[in-house]
This record gives C-alpha cells, sequence and structure tokens, in this order.
C-alpha cells in the first residue's frame, strides 16, 4: 500500500486538519501517516484556542515516522509558528537526504482559519515560502496568494501574476490558486514550471448551494497529495482531487447541508 504523511494541526471534529487528511488519504486506499503541529480547540465554525506542540517534539515525532515508513507523498498544513517551521524544514531535509530523496510535497499555506483566527504567526512566512522551494504543489486561496506574492489574486489577471510569483520566484514546481472566494465563477487557476517558462491553465468551478462544509481546503491538498503516492501526474491529480471534494459537497448538501464534507 502507498503512503502519504500529512504535517498538519490537530482538528478535534475531524472535518479539517491531520485528522481530516487521513480520512481523505484512506477514501483514496492510501495508507496515512500524520505529525501533528499544533493542538486547537476548534469547532467547525470558530478556533477557541491553539496550542503549538514543541517544535523538539514534533521533529521527533518526523523522525520517528520517517524511520518507520517513507512516505510517498507529503502534505503541508498548518504549521502554527516559526519554531515549528523551522522544525518542519530541518526533518524534511533530512528526509530528502536520506536514499531515494524527497516524495512529492503539496503545500496548503494555512495563514489564517475562516473565521479570521491566525493559524500561522507573522514571522514565520519567510520560513514557509522557503518550504516552497522545490515543492510538487501550493495550493493557496486567493487570500493566501495575495499575502505571500504581494499580488491582488481576486482578478484572473491578478492570480495569473500571483501564481507565476509562487513559482518563479518562490521555488514550487507547480501552484494551484483557488478561487472559490473570488465573486462569479469559482475557477481555479494551476501553474506549473514548463522548462524555462511557466505554463498556465485555469479550471473551471462549480459552486454547489448549500455547500459551505468545513474542511474544504484541507480535502483538496491531501486527495491531491493521495494521488501523487499513487502515481498519478500533478494534472490529473488535480482534477481527480477537484472532483473528489465535489463530490463530498454535493453528498453533504443531500444530508441536509452537513458541517462536515461526506467522503465517497
Amino acid at each position: 500500500m502507498r503512503i502519504a504523511v500529512t504535517i498538519a494541526g490537530s482538528d478535534p471534529t475531524g472535518g479539517a486538519g491531520l485528522q481530516g487528511d487521513v480520512q481523505v488519504f484512506r477514501a483514496h486506499g492510501v495508507q496515512g501517516g500524520g505529525v501533528v503541529t499544533a493542538l486547537t480547540a476548534q469547532d467547525g465554525r470558530k478556533v477557541h484556542q491553539v496550542l503549538p506542540v514543541f517544535p523538539s517534539v514534533m521533529l521527533r515525532q518526523m523522525r520517528t515516522l520517517f524511520d518507520a515508513m517513507r512516505p510517498d507523498a507529503l502534505k503541508l498544513g498548518m504549521l502554527a509558528t516559526d519554531d515549528v517551521a523551522r522544525a518542519v524544514a530541518l526533518g524534511l531535509g533530512e528526509l530528502a537526504a536520506r536514499e531515494g530523496g524527497a516524495p512529492p510535497l503539496v503545500v496548503d499555506p494555512v495563514l489564517a482559519a475562516s473565521d479570521g483566527t491566525a493559524l500561522l504567526e507573522r514571522r514565520a512566512w519567510p520560513t514557509l515560502l522557503a518550504l516552497l522551494r522545490g515543492a510538487a504543489l501550493v495550493t493557496p486561496n486567493l487570500a493566501e496568494a495575495e499575502a505571500l506574492t504581494g499580488h491582488e489574486a481576486a482578478s484572473r489577471a491578478g492570480s495569473e501574476r500571483a501564481a507565476r510569483a509562487l513559482v518563479e520566484e518562490h521555488g514550487a514546481e507547480a501552484a494551484l490558486v483557488k478561487g472559490g472566494h473570488r465573486e462569479g465563477a469559482p475557477d481555479d487557476l494551476l501553474a506549473w514550471r514548463d522548462g524555462a517558462g511557466v505554463s498556465l491553465r485555469w479550471l473551471p468551478g462549480e459552486r454547489i448551494p448549500g455547500g459551505g462544509a468545513h474542511g474544504t481546503g484541507c480535502a483538496l491538498s491531501a486527495a491531491i497529495a493521495a494521488r501523487l503516492a499513487l502515481g498519478e501526474p500533478l494534472l490529473a491529480a488535480v482534477e481527480g482531487a477537484r472532483a473528489f471534494v465535489g463530490e463530498a459537497l454535493r453528498r453533504a448538501v443531500a444530508r441536509g447541508g452537513a458541517r462536515f464534507l461526506v467522503l465517497p
């Protein structure tokens, strides 16, 4: 069985974060491992408290896990603090130095919860940007793309500038700028390194009435990581993950607008 590992915060509801990621991995037939970066008290509507894990404990989790199993893909989510982010970078560097090199890394740059609660301290942003270098994919929403690149992303032209910056300036192999918060069609933009340049593709989105379930961003990045672990090429992994999350949202709506995704 292929293995995907998530490095993320804990969500006690299971709707997002590490617990949600592992459920998505399992739904794809992938063994899921997890490294906890922070404990949270949240209920799907509001984050009430965040307690970062000691960086040394977090790093010990990574080292112990990677000694026990070699992941075929990694997903990086909430990091909380610069100390935790730096410990993650150290652990990933050690993994890359092992035989076989670094597996594909999907970075979901979680800066804040939907209720506005900060989930990554400002001084950690440079470390997060450094983690993008060489990542297979980074999956920011519009606000995250704007914050990390300095380019407005509400317009299609702005999203294209931000996506290019994530690849050309910050070193990611590809970027998926999610358009769910954009007025009008919620199209996503995929940008990827193509020789000496960057290729762009707009992916048509669909608004699902009543589909405001918790954890869609986490589920999308986890589904992409699972599909990369299974050996799918990037574009197929992105398109398959988008379809997976769309179906999970439709299932939630069919159950009366459930607060949480109902995985296929």
